[in-house]
């Protein structure tokens, strides 16, 4: 009885939370001067900007995920199956740009390739006229995305082949070279993983606000955002919002029917993985992989260095964000623990399958993530800016139920696989002994699935820390981060002091993940 409730009460909870805006919303776009009315629509679909900006959103977020899964799907391969050197270390590198804004990027970008950036400055001026027209552009932003999005593709290609049975790869290297291999065996066994990545970096590009606005590339979520916050304008930011929802709601449609069952149908192996000697083409190997490190990597985070290399500058940019980063860290340890504590629970329904409705609820979840941000800050506006809820609206509570609603289902599926590693005969000898579920849970259950904790809450940490889009339409007054903060200072602040303000943001969401390295190498 305690585990059905508590485990509904989790399922309600994220209906409220999360779905529950998107549904009040929709339902506000449907009215006009208080009768039921398609207005909103007619005036988004028989609009030529409309269409113009859905041809846009269309266009990077395909070409990004064509991209990304041509680059990332052999750099994982290399990283996770070859004798490359230093592949671990390469392997860290490309996932940065994954763990910061990647508004922050473009920023970096802009200090380069701008009219008066340092390609302008060491090779000419005339080059800036070239460099800075190919940024503002689609080109500039599939950069910027590709460079950001790139890890997606490389953790799941090396998740995967770690789930590879090597006797099959035993087998067909006894009549055939490694190449054949590799086409033939290895990377068809891993295409749910490459294709659910590509499905993720499309809905993630797709409802990207921070680097298309820096860019000033015109796509639907930029839309969004200047209508609301603009003219607020609620029922043409809901119009312009709902397309972004009901095609992420058709590519959740497609993963659920087509991908589900074969992604989960492979399982880490505890084989030892086979190795691919790259012999005499490494140091081809090795060139290529230095040089993608260096432009997509490196490059751009010794520009935020460069440009902000000077203690004046650093100076000026505590002094202006000193609450903005204390808010910053506050929010996101408060928001990785509220998602670590109902991915707990929805981790345990998913894994466990207690209900009958655990498919549903994680269904809910992944819409939720692959949603775009700034439809679920609207949403969240929609339903809580009453009289009545004001307590929450012009509170940081609304900061919260943002990274709840967002960020669940990445708490979830950790949470999932930390339990999925649990024996359940361990929880049912207990049962049998006549412990209830929360004595079960607490002695046995947590303890045991102590690095799915951690792993989940130090997730939820780093999304919350560096989120842009939910924060930027629903934070109060005085309640704004330091990845918003940086965002409105950049028309008016000096360059060097938003590039320490940037290379701070990048400081404070890398410091987790090294701490975690330490403790890990101190406890190895």
């Amino acid at each position: 009885m305690a585990k059905k409730f508590t485990l509904w009460t989790s399922i309600c909870l994220l209906i409220l939370i999360g779905l529950a805006p998107v549904v009040s919303m929709f339902i506000q776009s449907l009215s006009v001067d208080g009768a039921l009315s398609l207005k909103n629509y007619e005036m988004l679909f028989q609009s030529r900007r409309e269409w113009l900006l859905l041809s846009n959103s269309l266009e990077l977020a395909g070409a990004t995920t064509l991209l990304t899964a041509l680059f990332g799907v052999p750099l994982g391969i290399l990283f996770e199956k070859t004798d490359l050197p230093f592949r671990r270390l390469f392997a860290i590198l490309f996932v940065i740009p994954l763990m910061i804004p990647p508004y922050i990027l473009a920023t970096a970008w802009f200090y380069c390739l701008g009219r008066d950036g340092y390609a302008a400055g060491i090779l000419g001026n005339p080059i800036g006229n070239y460099t800075s027209p190919f940024l503002f552009s689609l080109g500039g932003t599939l950069l910027v995305m590709v460079s950001a999005l790139l890890p997606v593709f490389i953790i799941l290609t090396m998740t995967y082949l770690r789930m590879i049975n090597p006797r099959l790869e035993e087998a067909a290297k006894l009549s055939a070279k490694w190449s054949f291999v590799l086409r033939k065996i290895s990377i068809p066994v891993i295409s749910p993983g490459i294709f659910l990545a590509a499905i993720f970096v499309f809905i993630l590009t797709i409802g990207e606000f921070g680097v298309p606005s820096s860019l000033h590339f015109d796509v639907f979520p930029v839309e969004s955002f200047i209508q609301f916050s603009a003219f607020y304008n609620f029922n043409a930011a809901t119009a312009a919002a709902i397309p972004l929802g009901l095609l992420t709601l058709m590519l959740l449609i497609i993963e659920r029917l087509f991908l589900r069952k074969k992604t989960f149908q492979l399982r880490l192996t505890r084989e030892p993985m086979i190795i691919v000697p790259l012999g005499k083409s490494m140091p081809f190997f090795l060139s290529a992989v230095s040089i993608a490190a260096f432009i997509l990597v490196i490059t751009p985070i010794s520009i935020l260095f460069i440009k902000s290399f000077s203690l004046r500058a650093y100076n000026e940019a505590f002094i202006q964000s000193t609450d903005s980063i204390v808010r910053s860290l506050l929010y996101a340890s408060a928001g990785a623990t509220c998602l670590t504590i109902l991915g707990l629970f929805l981790g345990y329904l998913l894994e466990r399958k207690s209900l009958r409705f655990f498919f549903a609820a994680d269904s809910i979840a992944i819409f939720l993530f692959t949603l775009p941000g700034t439809v679920i800050g609207i949403g969240l506006i929609s339903l809580w800016n009453t009289k009545v809820t004001n307590i929450i609206y012009a509170s940081a509570a609304i900061i919260l139920l943002g990274y709840i609603a967002k960020y669940t289902a990445l708490s979830e599926r950790i949470m999932a696989a930390g339990f999925s590693q649990i024996p359940r005969s361990m929880e049912e000898a207990a049962q049998i002994a006549g412990a209830g579920w929360f004595r079960r849970l607490s002695v046995i259950l947590i303890p045991l699935a102590k690095r799915g904790l951690a792993g989940a809450w130090l997730v939820g940490f780093i999304f919350c820390l560096r989120d842009l889009d939910i924060t930027m339409i629903v934070y109060p007054p005085a309640h704004d981060t330091l990845p918003v903060r940086i965002f409105t200072l950049m028309a008016n602040s000096p360059e060097e002091v938003i590039a320490a303000l940037s290379i701070i943001m990048v400081a404070i969401t890398l410091l987790p993940l090294g701490t975690l390295a330490l403790i890990t190498k101190y406890r190895g």
